[in-house]
């Protein structure tokens, strides 16, 4: 993919994020909590099984 067209998708993602967040604060905190749940629930998976395997 060429250089010109990853800017694009990251500037246009990055706008969108922003716009998200200005104009849906409530909608973007939901998100993002439940993103970090998300990821919390795979370290903690991933922590469980390497507890279990040095056991």
């Amino acid at each position: 993919m060429p250089v010109f067209i990853k800017k694009v998708f990251a500037w246009g993602g990055l706008a969108f994020l922003i716009f998200f967040i200005a104009f849906r604060p409530d909608s973007a905190a939901h998100t993002f909590k439940t993103l970090g749940a998300g990821c919390m629930m795979i370290l903690q998976g991933f922590g469980d099984f390497l507890t279990t395997l040095m056991t």
